[in-house]
């Protein structure tokens, strides 16, 4: 016979919108996940009621929601869903120490900051030098966090300026005979840098920004015999650059240059016979005073729920494929 419990938690100090979601979305997850406990939600507090165990267990969920709202003012369905499959964000993610400095202020007055455990160790390393390689795979935050520590450089005037740069290499589609000037025909692969910019500064002063170069956006072959100086600089999709386009890239660099390189080494869209300079750079260079290495994985997936589970399900058919191969190969 179960024992029947009734607990009042006080949930004051947040939106509940935030807290519930909206049309009740986060709420329901709950309620879906703890099926034996009648959840009503009375302004400021809600009421618990069922058998003891379940009613102590959904406390403990609302009260790590109530938790997130509170230190992170963030809250996603993702962050809900994680929070039911036994994902602690304070410690899968944020890990022990809570402490989580706003990196800096988007366009509508939201806090952008770390959302991960490596992430933070991200923002942690950019800190203390001037080369950082950040490597995971898709959905993981490297280059929207890359974007958003240089942004936040070029404000507080630590730098003069910021370039973001990528190889114009194609993922599986063709662009060459797009029509449009070269402009035209590049932007697409610069997109995603765009977009970042957008949510971290007003459309009026990224476009002056742009028409001064105190930002800039360009193909890594036009970084070819500059030097950067004064800059953030951010070399993206770096896993599609050929050991001799990173030599290029790194020696471009000023005495006052801080550098962040992303990719994604998983995704590789070099033709097959040409191999990628990411991983040999990494090998190299990351024993060296001044560069550091920031390794992001499923559990830095801060996209859909599902994406995580993809990024898993790839890595562990790729491990039997090494596995079977090394296998042939000792065979052999």
């Amino acid at each position: 016979m179960s024992i029947l419990s009734e607990i009042i938690l006080n949930v004051e100090g947040v939106d509940p919108l935030d807290l519930y979601g909206e049309n009740n979305a986060k709420l329901n997850l709950i309620r879906k996940a703890f099926p034996e406990v009648t959840i009503t939600s009375r302004g400021s507090s809600l009421k618990l009621s069922g058998d003891k165990k379940e009613t102590q267990k959904a406390k403990s969920k609302f009260e790590l929601m109530v938790r997130l709202l509170r230190e992170h003012n963030e809250l996603s369905v993702q962050t809900v869903q994680d929070l039911l499959n036994d994902h602690n964000p304070f410690e899968s993610k944020l890990g022990n120490n809570h402490s989580n400095k706003t990196i800096l202020y988007g366009n509508d007055g939201k806090q952008i900051k770390a959302k991960t455990r490596n992430q933070k160790k991200m923002i942690e390393v950019t800190e203390d030098n001037d080369i950082v390689f950040a490597v995971g795979p898709a959905g993981t935050g490297k280059t929207y966090t890359a974007v958003a520590l240089a942004v936040r450089a070029l404000k507080n005037r630590w730098v003069k300026k910021i370039i973001l740069t990528r190889p114009a290499v194609e993922a599986g589609e063709s662009l060459g005979f797009l029509p449009g000037d070269l402009k035209e025909k590049i932007d697409p692969y610069l997109r995603p840098l765009y977009d970042a910019l957008d949510d971290m500064l007003p459309a009026d002063k990224l476009a002056q920004f742009m028409a001064t170069r105190v930002i800039e956006i360009a193909p890594l072959a036009f970084m070819r015999g500059r030097t950067l100086d004064n800059a953030f600089i951010i070399l993206d999709e770096a896993q599609n650059c050929s050991t001799m386009q990173i030599k290029m890239f790194l020696t471009r660099l000023g005495p006052s240059a801080k550098c962040i390189i992303t990719g994604d080494l998983s995704q590789i869209d070099l033709p097959f016979h040409q191999k990628s300079g990411l991983r040999r750079a990494i090998d190299l260079l990351k024993h060296l005073e001044g560069i550091a290495l920031v390794e992001l994985d499923a559990d830095d997936v801060v996209r859909h729920r599902l994406v995580r589970e993809i990024i898993i399900a790839y890595e562990k058919s790729d491990q039997k494929l090494r596995a079977k191969l090394k296998k042939k190969e000792e065979e052999e």
